[in-house]
């Protein structure tokens, strides 16, 4: 019985995380780093943490060295892992990517 609920409340609280990766319907206004930087935070940083440090995410201080802006873009769309798809969509998400590739 401890088992159940003890898998039950850890199951929640890892669809919880998920869940707070997505959501966030604001729109940045430009394509500024800080518009990014702010549609980052709004969608992402729950995950991947506010200086992109990671958390439940992983760490993207770095990304750019590792993927180009269209493979980033690729990850925003289908998702990778834990991390689902469309958290950010359209010119939000090709803004984003644009940002985190010049991370390197």
């Amino acid at each position: 019985m401890k088992k159940k609920l003890l898998t039950i409340l850890i199951g929640s609280a890892f669809v919880m995380g998920l869940a707070a990766c997505g959501g966030g319907d604001d729109k940045g206004g430009g394509d500024t780093a800080s518009d990014a930087a702010e549609i980052f935070d709004q969608n992402c940083s729950s995950c991947h943490g506010g200086n992109l440090q990671g958390g439940m995410g992983p760490n993207l201080t770095k990304v750019g060295s590792r993927y180009s802006q269209d493979e980033i873009r690729n990850i925003i769309k289908n998702g990778k892992g834990a991390m689902p798809k469309n958290v950010i969509e359209g010119d939000d998400a090709d803004e984003v990517a644009k940002w985190l590739a010049a991370k390197k």
